[in-house]
């Protein structure tokens, strides 16, 4: 059964929310399809334009989210 998980990453700082990001997604489970990044939009755009550049190998793709504040991982199968 796929499911999707969400991460917080409200009060990161880019470089922590890094680690964050490569942390959570190393250990997903791999019945994971779908990561909601949660990074805000009331303080700037510095967590969204790094949300948005973000390179993992588990990534198919990127979609920003209904909310603005908010990005859709798609993961790969497997």
């Amino acid at each position: 059964m796929s499911y999707s998980v969400t991460i917080d990453l409200h009060g990161e700082t880019v470089y922590s929310a890094q680690k964050v990001l490569t942390a959570r997604l190393k250990n997903i489970s791999p019945d994971v399809r779908e990561v909601c990044v949660i990074f805000g939009y009331h303080s700037g755009t510095a967590l969204k334009d790094f949300v948005m550049r973000y390179k993992n190998k588990k990534i198919a793709k990127k979609v920003l989210g209904l909310n603005q504040g908010s990005a859709v991982f798609v993961l790969k199968d497997g």
